[in-house]
């Protein structure tokens, strides 16, 4: 039982991942039911958003660090009172300030301790089919936007956005509490995996420390950051560009539907090729291909070509995201992942943050998104080319024993 209960962990990751991150992100459509009641300004609202983000990268470092000294299981589970408490208050609040506060602060905080800390119990259970483990994980975020973002509008149209946002608080906590008992730490966990004496591979790291001072975190985070910088930006601005091109709101907004779907495909397609191509190979080809998609918006016109970027964007963006956590336990203990997964989500969320300014802002200065499109591709390319710096992963015949192996 215990050689596969490294699955169970998979689908209590996915089950958590899908409602923690669907009840951080349905903020969009509260939108304007927000404004409509309170006459808060949208940029005020939105504004919870973006401190939410910047909240999520700065406390994913800390909950990571967390979950390598008392494991992810408690550590989700004070995540998921916090991320209770936060839509409570929000949901509750009378003016601007305590909304932020609520939704930014606490719910953003929160955000942080549903992907390194798991992902790195995961990969820790997992030897023959990592990627395909942590792939599967990463689906429960690609689902959120499909089930909970719906669900969430459903309430607000029939009981309100107060009501709404109470009740999701109150069904994520229900939901995700439970689930986070069945996060166990990895048996291989329990004593720092050593290189073995021979191997030419780089030595591990003993501190967790330590860990982000090596070149392979370099890599590793600096690859992150481009690949979030690059997409971020034509995900965030895709929609307005569709209408300008002519399509109407709603079916420019299926766009992103579209690419949730793909990216669905594109974490299990690119987790099984990772297991029997190599990590560094696939995910090398799958930041060139986001690159390319990326530069192919600057010649779509029609909605239906948009609908075939989606997919191929979808696919490579989503497919690649999940990879980060394998390169990192390919190049660290399993003592050190939530430490190191942290610090490279926080590199992320900065790379995200850069994208919908960047494109706002040559948007206005040029009245095309073609300047968006050429400088994210030329990004994309960046981070490709960042990941060709990682060193050869290491011999098989080096690895390391771990109880989980057989998994």
């Amino acid at each position: 039982m215990e050689r596969n209960y490294g699955w169970v962990v998979v689908a209590a990751g996915a089950l958590i991942t899908c409602v923690a991150m669907g009840a951080m992100f349905s903020l969009p459509v509260y939108l304007q039911p927000i404004a409509d009641d309170t006459g808060w300004t949208r940029a005020g609202i939105s504004a919870a958003m973006t401190v939410g983000f910047l909240t999520m990268g700065v406390a994913g470092f800390g909950w990571g660090t967390l979950s390598d000294r008392i494991g992810a299981m408690p550590v989700v589970l004070i995540a998921a009172f916090m991320l209770g408490t936060g839509l409570l208050i929000a949901s509750r609040a009378t003016d601007l300030l305590t909304f932020q506060i609520a939704y930014g602060g606490l719910v953003g905080a929160s955000g942080g301790a549903f992907f390194a800390p798991i992902m790195a119990a995961t990969v820790g259970w997992f030897d023959k089919h990592r990627s395909l483990a942590v792939s599967l994980v990463s689906i429960g975020t690609g689902i959120a936007p499909m089930v909970i973002t719906p669900f969430a509008s459903v309430l607000i149209e029939t009981y309100g956005w107060r009501s709404a946002m109470t009740m999701i608080a109150i069904a994520a906590l229900v939901i995700i509490a439970p689930a986070s008992f069945l996060i166990r730490r990895p048996p291989a966990v329990m004593e720092p995996a050593l290189t073995p004496a021979g191997s030419d591979a780089p030595a591990r790291p003993a501190s967790a420390f330590s860990a982000l001072a090596t070149p392979q975190f370099v890599v590793l985070a600096g690859t992150f950051f481009l690949c979030c910088a690059a997409h971020s930006g034509p995900i965030f601005h895709t929609v307005s560009y569709a209408m300008i091109c002519g399509a109407t709101p709603i079916a420019a907004a299926t766009i992103y539907s579209v690419e949730g779907v793909a990216g669905l495909f594109g974490r299990l397609f690119f987790g099984l090729a990772a297991d029997r191509l190599g990590v560094r190979r696939v995910l090398v080809a799958g930041l060139v291909l986001q690159a390319v998609g990326i530069y192919t918006y600057v010649h779509v016109s029609q909605l239906t070509e948009f609908y075939m970027l989606a997919m191929v964007l979808g696919m490579a963006y989503g497919g690649v995201m999940p990879l980060y956590a394998v390169i990192a336990r390919d190049y660290f203990g399993p003592h050190v992942m939530g430490t190191v997964m942290g610090a490279a989500v926080m590199t992320s969320c900065i790379g995200m943050a850069f994208g919908p300014i960047g494109g706002g802002y040559l948007y206005d200065t040029f009245a095309t998104y073609d300047w968006l499109y050429l400088a994210s591709a030329a990004v994309g390319l960046a981070a490709a080319a960042m990941a060709l710096a990682f060193p050869a992963p290491r011999r098989k015949e080096d690895a390391e024993p771990t109880l989980a192996g057989a998994t």
